[in-house]
């Protein structure tokens, strides 16, 4: 495959809609009052971190994925997805509709939650760690003798808070449910865990395990429902079934081909980045690309094989 110019989203202006925030990899703007735009770049971060070079076709694997989900789940909590067509912001001129073809989202305005909502259906990451501190996983307790990338008796809901700058903090459920309320905690956990599930089904399905995976929720007229993205390689974590063994680190589907070669650098994990080798980006494109097709059964509009 060859590295093809990537959109990487930095100037933030773009016109006809105006710009609200941006994450890591995605830019807000806003359509109307009812409205917002999702732009998904092909940005990637890692160890927090935002490398300078994108990984190509990124952006339009994870709108793909995220569509995907939000339409197989819609019986199981309403999301906040409209479209995913760029033809449908009326305001985009021309030549923005063919730059941003296939990597945004027309969603419902919704106020999100103040926690995000990780669920783990095996052991793995900073779980393990914790596990074998003291037999648990944010306040919930776990059954003695499991080891790294075990499978959990059941899928258990581990919510993090929501930083601004540095790592997420692990909290209780009990704690989460003190943060928001029970009339938000009840719904969002009770989706979280039959989400967790229908996800797992479905993936395993096609040779995947999901590990764990984060939701996030909002409120759209005084009701809870599913946004941003959701079951992606982003956010998730997702091993081939077959690479699976109790006590080893599965490979996974995701940007794990670039953070091995980071940690092969002499770099101290902040900024600046490193430059990114031709030979990463391509490989971990193709990671993306592939994950992308197991799931959803296609590449995205307008990528190749």
């Amino acid at each position: 495959m060859t590295v093809q110019t990537t959109y990487l989203g930095r100037e933030r202006q773009i016109p006809g809609v105006k710009w609200i925030a941006s994450g890591k990899v995605r830019d807000i703007y806003e359509i109307d009052a009812e409205r917002l735009l999702f732009v998904t770049s092909d940005r990637v971060s890692a160890f927090d971190v935002v490398m300078n070079e994108g990984i190509p076709h990124k952006g339009l694997v994870l709108t793909a994925i995220t569509a995907y989900w939000f339409e197989v789940t819609r019986d199981v909590i309403e999301n906040h997805l409209i479209s995913t067509s760029v033809d449908d912001v009326a305001a985009l001129p021309r030549e923005w509709r063919d730059r941003l073809r296939g990597r945004v989202m027309v969603v419902r305005r919704a106020k999100p939650t103040t926690i995000e909502w990780v669920v783990r259906g095996y052991l793995a990451g900073s779980g393990w760690k914790e596990y074998q501190k003291v037999q648990s996983v944010c306040g919930v307790p776990l059954p003695a003798g499991l080891q790294n990338s075990s499978r959990l008796p059941e899928p258990i809901l581990t919510p993090t808070t929501k930083e601004e700058s540095g790592h997420d903090l692990p909290i209780s459920p009990a704690e989460a449910k003190a943060r928001v309320g029970a009339a938000i905690y009840e719904p969002c956990a009770h989706a979280s865990i039959a989400l967790f599930k229908r996800a797992g089904d479905v993936l395993a399905r096609h040779g995947i395990l999901l590990a764990d995976t984060k939701f996030e929720f909002g409120v759209w007229r005084d009701k809870v429902i599913l946004i941003d993205e959701a079951l992606t390689p982003d956010s998730s974590r997702l091993w081939p079934a077959d690479r699976v063994v109790p006590g080893q680190n599965p490979p996974s589907y995701d940007k794990q081909i670039l953070r091995d070669w980071l940690e092969t650098l002499d770099w101290n994990k902040q900024y600046p980045a490193p430059t990114l080798s031709q030979d990463v980006l391509e490989r971990t494109a193709s990671k993306y690309l592939e994950v992308c097709k197991k799931i959803t059964g296609r590449l995205p509009a307008g990528v190749s094989a």
